[in-house]
């Protein structure tokens, strides 16, 4: 491709509406406009599928385009037609799902994508995350590693025992107490003496989420519990129509028409105090369990004070969630080798493309702008007349050519600017090589910049195309 006709709008200032250094480096690279992908950043994406694709592909994994693929894997009847891997685009996120028990495939494919992209990342059960200060937190022990939504951690004991004896559930008034904070004040109890109602709406379908007052629900946990699309909270109206009570008087004893499910902090617990599902009262002397029946999860999300589950001291750190493994729980049924039917190990892989691209950017940089590796970059070399010269432009023109035929995806630089504005704007958005035609040309040779290791030699034109295949191998 010709410089001079595409739209590569960089820029010399730093933006002031950048939101941080790496956001400020993809604006100035013109890449971006704010949030949009210019024609290089939508480049970038369009390579990293390229890789994904390849390493799916050699898995013998199948692309589809489906909205819900267990809809799709409700079709598959007989053991012989498994294993089965399928994946799917959606937007920045790649979608993974196997059946038949070769999960691990689609995880070392990840994997596989991450190295080829030149990533530097921490692999734990569930996800694989690149450590950044710009990212989102990340929670590191017990030699795992996960988002703060998604880690899994042993919480710190209630504030206070709870009341002995096998009691029954009392309905007492609580006239204007609709928060746990409003109630832990009004009953002299700790928020974690009281039980938090949450009613979420999983793939159109109501379900009640109970969990200890002072914790909070990770809703990226529910979304894998239930293997929900689409998870959203419900609203005013819902909840008065499903429990004939407004929020913050809602509970689970009485409860038929919802499932529920609790946190495994609830587990054990006794005499609690929940809402009684008519306004401005409660129940106190709740026992999860016994005067309601719930499935018990990991339902929440960790906090500060949180303990490893193997007892140790969590970490808090910050960082890019690049994928993310889960198994399902919704089973998948087939006819057996004997003609009975048998559930099927199925399992959900995610690659969270924008995270990738946005981690590439901010380790593969220097002072000068982008350092991109040869895989992800937008070009991998750039043809750089210094002058008008025709002599250099026609010798320019003619390595572009010869590097188009050769498979290597090459731009050439052929705007009218001085040679400094070419140099820093190469630079800038991060091509791995630069072929200067200058001065030398009359000796048959080029200069070749390596943008990454910073170094130069001067190469014959006629070996220009073989140099450039043995530093991409």
């Amino acid at each position: 491709m010709l410089w001079s006709k595409l739209f590569i709008p960089t820029l010399r200032d730093a933006p002031a509406e950048a939101k941080n250094a790496t956001h400020r480096l993809l604006i100035r690279a013109g890449y971006m406009r704010r949030q949009d992908y210019l024609f290089l950043g939508r480049r970038v994406l369009r390579k990293m599928v390229a890789i994904i694709r390849e390493e799916m592909d050699a898995i013998g994994a199948q692309e589809m385009c489906v909205s819900s693929p267990l809809t799709i894997a409700s079709e598959l009847r007989s053991y012989k037609q498994l294993p089965q891997i399928w994946y799917f685009f959606r937007e920045f996120t790649v979608e993974c799902w196997s059946f038949g028990g070769v999960e691990s495939r689609p995880q070392d494919a990840f994997r596989r994508v991450f190295d080829r992209c030149a990533l530097r990342y921490l692999a734990g059960h569930r996800e694989i995350v690149a450590l950044s200060e710009n990212g989102e937190p990340i929670v590191r022990g017990a030699g795992d590693i996960a988002s703060f939504e998604t880690a899994e951690s042993c919480p710190q004991p209630p504030a206070l025992p709870d009341p002995e004896g096998d009691l029954a559930p009392e309905e007492f008034p609580t006239p204007g107490q609709k928060t746990i904070a409003d109630l832990s004040a009004f009953t002299h109890l700790p928020e974690s003496s009281q039980m938090k109602s949450v009613v979420m709406v999983a793939d159109q379908k109501p379900v009640l989420i109970m969990l200890r007052g002072d914790h909070q629900l990770s809703e990226a946990k529910l979304r894998d519990e239930l293997d929900a699309s689409e998870l959203r909270p419900a609203n005013p109206g819902e909840i008065r129509e499903w429990f004939g009570a407004d929020a913050g008087s809602l509970g689970p004893v009485g409860e038929k028409n919802l499932p529920i499910l609790a946190d495994h902090a609830l587990r054990g617990r006794r005499n609690m105090i929940c809402g009684a599902n008519r306004n401005d009262y409660h129940l106190r002397n709740v026992t999860p369990g016994e005067d309601f029946v719930a499935e018990f999860l990991d339902l929440r999300a960790v906090a500060p004070g949180d303990a490893a589950v193997d007892g140790t001291t969590l970490a808090f750190e910050k960082g890019f969630r690049l994928a993310h493994f889960r198994r399902l729980r919704k089973p998948i049924f087939v006819t057996d080798v004997n003609g009975a039917q048998s559930p099927v190990d199925a399992a959900s892989c995610r690659i969270l493309l924008e995270n990738v691209f946005l981690t590439a950017v901010e380790q593969q940089q220097d002072a000068d702008g982008l350092a991109l590796a040869p895989a992800v970059a937008p070009f991998t070399v750039v043809i750089t007349p210094v002058s008008n010269d025709e002599a250099q432009q026609c010798s320019g023109r003619e390595q572009y050519d010869s590097l188009r035929r050769a498979g290597i995806d090459a731009l050439l630089d052929d705007r009218d600017e001085r040679p400094g504005v070419k140099f820093k704007d190469a630079d800038l958005i991060g091509v791995p090589y630069r072929v200067t035609v200058g001065k030398k040309l009359a000796q048959g040779m080029v200069e070749i910049r390596d943008r990454r290791a910073r170094t130069s030699q001067d190469v014959a034109i006629a070996e220009t195309v073989s140099f450039l295949q043995s530093q991409l191998k």
